[in-house]
C-alpha cells in the first residue's frame, strides 16, 4: 500500500512540477531575453513581474475558447490534447533521481522517448489541417517535415550512447556514467542531439512552423482559450524534456559531487533551458529549405559519423571518441 502511495504522490509531484514549471519558464524567458537585449522584460505586474504568469493564466482561461464555424470540431479539439499528453508521456522514463521517477527503469527508456516524440507529430498536422484554413495546413506540414527529419539524427544521435551503455534504459545510461560524462566521449552526438532537440521543440531559430511573418501563427492560428493555452504550455514542457533528457544521457544525469542529487539534476536542466534561450535571443530564423537541406546533408553524415567512430573504437576495445 505505501508503495502505490509513494508511487502515485510521485506521478503527481512530476506533473505538478512540470506544470508549474512550464508557467513559470514564461516568465524567466521574459526576463531572461530582457536582460540579453538591455531592457528590462516584464516588470509591472507584481515585484519584478513576477505575477505576469498569473495574468497570463487569468487571461486564458478567461478569453473565448472558439471552434471556427469551418473547422472540424472533433479533431481541433483532440489536437492540443494530443500535444499536451505527447509529452507529459515521454516524462515517465525520465529518472530525476535514483528515487525520483515514473518508469525511469524501464528497459525501453529511450524508445519509449523516442515513440512519444513521434506522437507530437500527430497534433500539429491535425491541427493544421482540421483548421481548414490554408495557413494552419501550412505551419502544419512544414512542422510535420521539420519534426519527422529531424527526429531520425535525434535517434542516430542516441545510438552511441546506447553501444556505450549497453542499455536502453535512461536509469542504466546514467549509472554508466559514474566515471566520465558521454557529452566528453559522445560529444558529437551530443551537438547533434542538441540541434534535433531545438528543432524538435521548433524553437527560434528553428521556428519556422510559427514563422508569422508568412503563416499567421502556423498550425494553431485559430485557436483561442485553453486549446491555445495546451499548445502553448506543451512548447515549455517539451523545452523541459528535451534538457532533461540531454541531461540524463550526456551530463549524468542526477549525478555530481556534494549537492543532492535533485539539485544537480535541476542546475544541469536549468542550464540547458537557460542555452535555449539564449539561442532565441542571439540567432535569426533560417530560410526553411535551407533549415532542412542542413539537417540531411549536415547532420545525418554527422550523425553517422559518430555511430560508426563509437562502435569501431568499441571493437578496437579503446576508449569511444
Amino acid at each position: 500500500m505505501s508503495q502505490i502511495l509513494f508511487g502515485l504522490l510521485n506521478i503527481l509531484g512530476i506533473l505538478l512540477a512540470l506544470v508549474i514549471g512550464a508557467a513559470l519558464l514564461t516568465w524567466i524567458e521574459r526576463r531572461l531575453l530582457g536582460f540579453l537585449q538591455d531592457r528590462r522584460g516584464p516588470n509591472r505586474v507584481g515585484p519584478f513581474g513576477t505575477l505576469q504568469v498569473l495574468a497570463d493564466m487569468i487571461k486564458i482561461f478567461f478569453k473565448q475558447d472558439w471552434v471556427p464555424p469551418f473547422a472540424d470540431r472533433v479533431v481541433f479539439v483532440l489536437a492540443p490534447a494530443v500535444a499536451m499528453a505527447a509529452v507529459l508521456m515521454a516524462f515517465a522514463v525520465i529518472p530525476v533521481t535514483p528515487w525520483i521517477g515514473i518508469a525511469g527503469n524501464l528497459n525501453i527508456g529511450v524508445l519509449f522517448f523516442l515513440a512519444m516524440a513521434s506522437l507530437s507529430v500527430y497534433s500539429v498536422v491535425l491541427a493544421g489541417w482540421a483548421s481548414n484554413n490554408k495557413y494552419s495546413l501550412l505551419g502544419g506540414m512544414r512542422a510535420a517535415a521539420q519534426m519527422i527529419t529531424y527526429e531520425v539524427f535525434m535517434g542516430l544521435a542516441l545510438i552511441g550512447v546506447v553501444m556505450l551503455s549497453g542499455s536502453f534504459s535512461l536509469t542504466d545510461i546514467v549509472h554508466a556514467q559514474r566515471d566520465m560524462w558521454y557529452i566528453i566521449p559522445q560529444f558529437l552526438g551530443f551537438i547533434v542531439f542538441l540541434i534535433a532537440g531545438i528543432a524538435e521543440t521548433h524553437r527560434l531559430p528553428f521556428d519556422l512552423p510559427e514563422g508569422e511573418n508568412e503563416l499567421g501563427a502556423g498550425f494553431h492560428t485559430e485557436y483561442s482559450g485553453m486549446k491555445f493555452g495546451m499548445f502553448f504550455i506543451g512548447e515549455y514542457v517539451g523545452i523541459l524534456l528535451t534538457a532533461a533528457m540531454i541531461t540524463v544521457l550526456f551530463l549524468g544525469g542526477w549525478q555530481g559531487p556534494l549537492l543532492p542529487p535533485i539539485m544537480w539534476f535541476g542546475l544541469k536542466t536549468t542550464a540547458i533551458v537557460g542555452f535555449f534561450i539564449l539561442l532565441r535571443a542571439a540567432l535569426p530564423r533560417p530560410r526553411y529549405d535551407k533549415l532542412m537541406s542542413y539537417g540531411w546533408k549536415v547532420m545525418l553524415p554527422l550523425s553517422l559519423l559518430n555511430v560508426a567512430v563509437t562502435g569501431a573504437l568499441i571493437l578496437a576495445g579503446g576508449p569511444a571518441g
